[in-house]
């Protein structure tokens, strides 16, 4: 089963996060609306809650890339690349 959970940016950009979870891997997702789609498999055994309240607070930044690293880190929530 699979699950999503998004997040748009409130502060006029089209900034969007993501965190789907399909087969007990959770991974989150951006998309800047234009020309940037990245994935990262979350690695740490993190509860979608406290990954959900760091999407949310990325995704309302003027630099939501390190933002969403920020507040990953501040959560200890390990992240890793997924390849295209």
């Amino acid at each position: 089963m699979t699950s999503l959970s998004s997040f748009h940016s409130s502060v006029g950009t089209h900034n969007f996060l993501g965190l789907r979870t399909n087969r007990g891997a959770m991974e989150i997702v951006y998309d800047d609306g234009a020309a940037h789609r990245m994935v990262w498999r979350v690695k740490s055994a993190a509860n979608e809650a406290r990954i959900g309240e760091a999407l949310k607070v990325a995704v309302d930044q003027a630099r939501v890339l390190p933002a969403l690293y920020s507040e990953l880190k501040k959560r200890s929530i390990a992240i890793e690349a997924v390849l295209p």
